[in-house]
């Protein structure tokens, strides 16, 4: 949701009706519909995603990710039919990360790297010029683009953090476990400072508008807060990388980009 928002934040215009289509495909079907195959392939029995203690993954849950994918795509045709056919690419490799045959999240930089491009820069690059109002299509924001894959790639190996015995049990390598507990919370802190130095030369420099600036650092302050202390917990005991705090930093990390985004973009549309 926070790099849709922000998409739409980045765009002067935009048409509503379309955006609300495209909102209820990708949140309402594709997402759950990745996330459910995912889970059928990985045969989650401990915590994964939001749920702590999931139900084993039956034959059902994977016709229903089916079933998904193509009422999804269905309401991407409604948007256009450029829209469908990228969101059909973002499915694919979606399914490639998870299909046993190719199984890119058992490689740890190739899986990174996919996840970071597809849910950061790709999905906003696609949702910016596919909602856009403006025939001619603006000025596109420049690097700033980069700044969606570079959160996803920082929140990605946290998310990992506590499935390091599950992942290694299924054969996964990732990220977080080539990292270490320590090593993850170092790389994702390298990524977050990455990001803002981004957001802070787009704002201050060539906006210009040092007001915007401070409100990304306000929303931001109780995920860097909440950030902080929990590596600091985990650097003293590795078994605070558990379910529970990794969920605290995924829902706080959410709701303040969320309510951010969605703040620049009332404020954008309100003084047209």
């Amino acid at each position: 949701m926070p790099v849709f928002l922000f998409a739409l934040a980045s765009l002067n215009s935009f048409d509503f009706v379309n955006a609300i289509i495209a909102f209820v495909a990708l949140h309402v079907f594709i997402y759950p519909a990745s996330n459910g195959y995912n889970s059928y392939m990985d045969n989650d029995t401990e915590s994964i995603g939001g749920l702590e203690k999931p139900p084993l993954p039956t034959k059902n849950l994977f016709y229903i990710s089916f079933l998904f994918d193509i009422i999804g795509l269905v309401l991407c045709c409604f948007v256009s039919l450029g829209f469908a056919a990228l969101i059909i690419l973002y499915v694919l490799a979606s399914r490639a990360y998870s299909f046993k045959g190719i199984r890119l999240k058992k490689y740890p930089f190739i899986s990174w790297i996919t996840v970071s491009f597809f849910q950061g820069s790709y999905l906003f690059v696609v949702l910016f010029f596919c909602l856009s109002n403006n025939i001619k299509m603006e000025t596109f924001p420049g690097y700033i683009f980069l700044v969606p894959s570079l959160l996803i790639g920082a929140t990605y190996p946290l998310s990992q953090v506590y499935q390091h015995q599950q992942d290694k049990a299924s054969g996964d390598i990732t990220l977080s476990i080539l990292l270490g507990y320590k090593g993850t919370f170092i790389f994702s802190a390298v990524l977050f400072i990455i990001a803002t130095i981004l957001f802070f030369i787009q704002t201050v420099i060539f906006t210009p508008n040092i007001l915007h600036f401070y409100w990304f650092q306000a929303f931001l302050f109780p995920v860097v807060s909440y950030f902080l202390w929990w590596a600091f917990q985990v650097f003293q005991n590795n078994k605070k990388a558990n379910f529970k705090n990794t969920m605290r930093m995924n829902i706080l990390s959410s709701l303040m980009l969320t309510s951010y985004f969605a703040l620049e973009i009332f404020i954008k549309q309100y003084n047209k």
